[in-house]
């Protein structure tokens, strides 16, 4: 996921230099483009941040907010079509800070054509960002071809941050700045008795299989806030099983052979006791109905089965919301079948029949206090313990 993009709620804090084209465009979500013929009143349109030559002492440098934060796998570096002013060298740094204790930030506003203010500089060194922690130390870029131009940094570290520092040396253009990693949430601080949503993207749900995603990845249904669009939702391709005359069952079912899933690995082991299935935007490509079942397996367990491309013994499933019809474009609130039996799981599988597009998956329920108790040594083992003692 990528955790610095403006649809995850990303936010440029503070920027050196806008002065051809804003740090803001380092966020957008779509990927970058190229306008031949058009010019702003300071110079060439660019889809991306573009600073002036620098004729100063010194380099140019940005700091954004993560809207998710969490743990940082790698970076992308892309300087698509900036073929003749992409910046020659970058580092990155990032720091954990706590939400509540950061100094206030002037607005930034429309900043093409205009450099930071002392006031501005004054407030970001606050945040003391020289002394953050090197992720990526000075690398020269390399400019790719003119629509494609990715540089990837690979991070090897389990900490959880909040804000990145980007530096270019000494000043240039950049298109987009991506942060690939997963959410972390400190479960230690969530009130018991109300519950969370344990497969959103924001806390380090994420999916671990799908059969397809021809229109929108499932990684989307589990993201931050309501969707904006079907673009941000998850949709497959029309299944090509369908029968030539479509029938119902005695309850309204439609009766077809096919289905579609996603599988996701919860952020957090625990107890779903509330389904949320939302087919916003979906008016004339909402599935017909869906279930969703859980399960529990260790790291390992996950591994084998993903290259297994998830063919799991039934009996390993547990089923949370049996075979239950949907509407377009309307939010479903449903009690888990699990509300009583109290069953932990780790991960959830959404089936649609027979294809279309779902906008939002939450699952609500409670951290199993077995996890909570138990200390872990890596993030990446979080899924693998205590299980084989509560089957």
């Amino acid at each position: 996921m990528n955790m610095a993009s403006e649809s995850v709620g990303g936010k440029i804090l503070f920027a050196t230099d806008d002065f051809f084209a804003p740090a803001e465009n380092l966020i957008k979500s779509d990927s970058p483009c190229f306008k031949e013929h058009e010019y702003t009143e300071f110079g060439k349109w660019m889809d991306g941040w573009e600073t002036r030559r620098k004729r100063i002492p010194g380099h140019d440098w940005c700091v954004l907010r993560l809207g998710i934060q969490g743990v940082i796998r790698g970076f992308d570096v892309d300087v698509s079509y900036f073929t003749g002013d992409y910046a020659p060298r970058v580092s990155i740094q990032a720091a954990n800070l706590e939400e509540d204790k950061l100094p206030e930030i002037p607005e930034r506003g429309i900043r093409t054509g205009a450099a930071a203010t002392p006031e501005e500089f004054e407030a970001i060194a606050e945040l003391k960002s020289d002394d953050w922690s090197y992720l990526v130390p000075m690398t020269a870029l390399k400019p790719g071809n003119p629509a494609s131009g990715h540089n990837y940094f690979l991070v090897n570290s389990q900490q959880r941050w909040t804000h990145i520092r980007l530096n270019i040396f000494p000043d240039g253009g950049i298109a987009r700045l991506r942060v690939f990693g997963t959410g972390q949430k400190d479960w230690t601080a969530t009130d018991p008795k109300e519950p969370a949503d344990l497969v959103a993207i924001a806390f380090g749900g994420v999916c671990v299989g799908f059969s397809n995603a021809k229109f929108g990845h499932p990684n989307n249904i589990i993201g931050v806030g309501g969707a904006k669009s079907m673009a941000d939702g998850w949709e497959t391709a029309r299944r090509l099983d369908r029968p030539p005359i479509l029938e119902n069952d005695e309850n309204g079912i439609l009766l077809v052979p096919g289905c579609e899933w996603a599988v996701f690995r919860l952020a957090h082991p625990g107890v779903i006791t509330r389904i949320e299935i939302d087919t916003k935007y979906f008016e004339g490509n909402a599935p017909d109905s869906c279930k969703v079942d859980g399960c529990i397996l260790t790291t390992q367990e996950e591994e084998a089965v993903i290259k297994q491309k998830w063919i799991l013994p039934a009996h390993k499933w547990k089923p949370l919301l049996p075979v239950t019809k949907l509407s377009p474009n309307q939010s479903h609130l449903f009690d888990s079948l699990t509300l009583e039996l109290q069953d932990v799981i780790t991960h959830a599988r959404l089936t649609i029949v027979p294809d279309g597009g779902v906008s939002r998956l939450r699952l609500w329920g409670f951290p199993s206090s077995i996890c909570l108790l138990r200390p872990r040594e890596k993030p990446m083992m979080k899924f693998s313990v205590g299980f084989k003692a509560n089957p």
